[in-house]
């Protein structure tokens, strides 16, 4: 898909947004998609700032306007013990569900969500750099990443900063040492969380 195309048919953006081609030509007509039609014809037609506003206003991810669509969940794991982030690739690789990238920084972490573009983030409280909080502020204050996930993991923070995390833009956390099947099963809830508000 282009990066750049700027008018998308009904079937294209049903594609982008991962729901129905119905639910969006339903949309379109109810006005809550805004678009045109081809003069002497049925055909829709909706320009890509109209459909990043639906997209935003119904809590879909934008990643696939921006890159080619895989069908997997892109996971960024930020996490600077080398031990646990292969661990990590190793059981969400097998899964084959996921598409990952890695980062060992929250220096790293920042440039990884530009060119990655990541679904869902696994941050590690402790970087060598930065904290978690000064991550998920720097995300979340970058409107083209607002609908990232952030899942924390630690083994040191307690109740007060983990607020602080979820006040800054996390959207779970985990204590370290963690079982990977439930962070599987976690990555899987916020982003069909994201997902399921789209449908309706």
């Amino acid at each position: 898909m282009d990066k750049m195309k700027n008018l998308f048919t009904t079937g294209e953006a049903a594609e982008i947004c991962n729901i129905s081609q119905q639910t969006i030509i339903r949309c379109f007509d109810a006005g809550r998609l805004d678009g045109f039609r081809i003069p002497g014809s049925r055909f829709r037609r909706i320009p890509r700032e109209n459909l990043i506003k639906f997209m935003k206003e119904n809590g879909i991810p934008l990643d696939n306007l921006n890159s080619q669509k895989t069908g997997k969940i892109k996971v960024l794991i930020v996490d600077d013990d080398a031990e646990i982030v292969e661990l990590m690739v190793d059981v969400l690789n097998r899964d084959g569900r996921f598409e990952l990238s890695t980062a060992s920084s929250g220096y790293d972490a920042g440039l990884q969500t530009q060119q990655f573009r990541p679904d869902v983030i696994i941050l590690d409280y402790m970087l060598p750099d930065v904290n978690g909080n000064v991550v998920c502020k720097t995300i979340k204050s970058n409107t083209d990443f607002e609908d990232i996930k952030i899942i924390i993991v630690s083994g040191v923070a307690n109740p007060e900063e983990i607020q602080e995390l979820l006040n800054a833009g996390a959207t779970e956390f985990i204590k370290k040492p963690f079982n990977i099947v439930e962070l599987v099963d976690r990555i899987l809830q916020v982003v069909d969380k994201e997902y399921a508000t789209a449908v309706h």
